[in-house]
């Protein structure tokens, strides 16, 4: 056995110890999970990962489909989840609802059942209307717990979300799990400061799931979080609420505070990132929903307005000497708005993001691992007999004859 191989057995057998929840649940909102749902998570998506690393092939699907139904556009998380159904061993269709039936007014009772004769999982992209895409990805999943109570579905598929109006729990957890890389293990984090800030951008409706899903999640590691931004930038209560809570439950704490360089001061980690306000995101919907175009682009042009009176507002080299020992970790979902890069005024200094570019490419990376252990541990109730039938099967990836 080789080095490599003997960490690889190390980390499933500590896997078959712990005790998930995970089986035939969707993967909604990471608030909904245990700690050992989300330990088990980002255990498999690291013995996932080091098994790609090894040329061993972690496939546990002969045939199948993974669904993609993208609502807004996306990068990084459209071909995280392709990587990671190909990595198990699944086929990925889009939905593209413009192509479909449901352009015709077909209901979502009956697309959720028609697209899953043969799938096995469902990803959802659904952030543009606050109060509706994780309430549409709820009336999916109730649709098909129908069509497999009632024989039409052999399979119930497990939804993953990809991206709603509340949370972004792919997003989360990779970032989760590039700080647990980082300094080594989840206790590690304790302690640790890490800020979650507004940043300037000069585009407006950014959603507010990723700031949200950071500092609902992190916050039950018994860090230190900051919440930053400017007067009237107000996340939804509710999760502002729920992530001081996990604080102090955690041993951690929870601030708000209304400057970012006063943030910044001695900050392990920092998430300088643009989003909304939350009136701003419920008026949007309102417009959106009517179509009203003369409203959305009056809307815009207030809020476009009022982002620019906090220009100043940018991560960038002065502000990072105010982290601790001048050296915090940045991070950002990408992509992120760099100033005389992607704008002429952004989220971060071209400089500072230079600095951590690689870094963030990294962050990025854990997601297709990380959504592969979603789909593996919703279809399997064994996740760890399942990762050591596939170290037994040994069947490597590439250079098979």
């Amino acid at each position: 056995m080789d080095k490599r191989t003997g960490i690889i057995e190390e980390k499933i057998e500590a896997i078959k110890r712990l005790k998930p929840g995970l089986s035939g649940k969707d993967f909604l909102l990471t608030w909904e999970k245990s700690d050992e749902d989300l330990k088990t998570v980002l255990e498999v998506a690291a013995v996932l990962k080091e098994m790609r690393s090894a040329n061993i092939s972690p496939r546990v699907f002969d045939s199948g489909l993974a669904i993609s139904n993208f609502r807004d556009n996306s990068t990084r998380t459209r071909f995280s989840f392709a990587s990671a159904a190909n990595l198990l061993g699944m086929a990925v269709q889009d939905l593209d609802e413009e192509k479909s039936q449901i352009a015709h007014g077909e209901t979502v009772r009956e697309t959720a059942n028609m697209i899953s004769f043969m799938s096995d999982v469902i990803g959802i992209r659904d952030d543009i209307f606050l109060g509706e895409g994780n309430k549409y990805m709820r009336e999916v999943g109730l649709a098909l717990d129908e069509g497999f109570e009632k024989g039409v579905l052999p399979v119930r598929p497990g939804i993953v979300n990809l991206q709603c109006d509340i949370d972004h729990p792919t997003q989360s957890m990779a970032d989760l799990m590039h700080l647990q890389n980082v300094y080594g293990s989840l206790e590690n984090l304790r302690g640790k400061k890490l800020v979650m800030s507004w940043a300037y951008s000069p585009s407006y409706g950014k959603p507010m799931s990723v700031p949200q899903g950071i500092i609902a999640l992190m916050s039950r590691y018994g860090m230190h979080i900051e919440l930053a931004y400017p007067e009237g930038y107000n996340l939804i209560p509710e999760i502002v609420e729920l992530a001081d809570k996990n604080s102090r439950t955690a041993g951690g704490s929870f601030r708000i505070s209304h400057s970012m360089e006063d943030a910044m001061r001695d900050a392990d980690i920092v998430y300088p990132k643009s989003w909304a306000p939350f009136h701003i995101m419920q008026q949007r919907t309102e417009l959106l929903q009517k179509a009203d175009r003369t409203g959305l682009k009056e809307l815009e042009q207030v809020c476009l307005a009022n982002n620019a009176k906090f220009r100043d507002w940018e991560f960038d080299d002065a502000k990072l000497k105010l982290t601790k020992n001048g050296k915090a970790l940045y991070m950002h979902c990408l992509p992120a708005d760099i100033s005389g890069v992607s704008c002429e005024r952004g989220e971060v200094s071209a400089p500072a993001f230079e600095r951590y570019r690689i870094e963030t490419y990294r962050e990025a990376g854990f997601k297709p691992y990380i959504i592969a252990a979603m789909m593996l541990t919703n279809r399997f109730d064994n996740p760890g007999e399942v990762l050591t039938e596939i170290m037994h099967r040994n069947r490597r990836r590439v250079g098979v004859i």
